[in-house]
């Protein structure tokens, strides 16, 4: 697991743009490195997470639909670290690239 942050970032005036990659499993974007804040960042996950579903016909109670949900990861941001998490509670995040704005340090 390893997040890889592009090496020319872009900078216009106090503020710079950092753009990169972290593969599947990685939670954590760290950019305390490069940031003092991060004002605003975009996740680009390479795929969703797919869970299956059973609900019970609660009329009959012997009837079952299966359905198929699809979700993507999502993020937070605190500080200057942005944390990935998995759609579903169960699952492991995908791989996917990421873009960061932020204060410069």
């Amino acid at each position: 697991m390893a997040v890889t942050i592009d090496p020319r970032p872009t900078v216009f005036g106090d503020r710079m743009i950092i753009t990169g990659s972290y593969e599947a499993g990685d939670t954590t974007i760290d950019l305390s490195s490069q940031l003092a804040s991060i004002d605003a960042y975009i996740l680009n996950p390479s795929a969703p997470n797919v869970a299956n579903h059973q609900d019970v016909d609660v009329a009959g109670g012997s009837s079952y639909t299966a359905r198929i949900h699809q979700a993507f990861d999502s993020a937070t941001v605190s500080g200057t670290t942005i944390t990935v998490s998995p759609a579903y509670a169960t699952q492991t995040t995908k791989a996917g690239t990421f873009l960061a704005i932020g204060r410069r340090s």
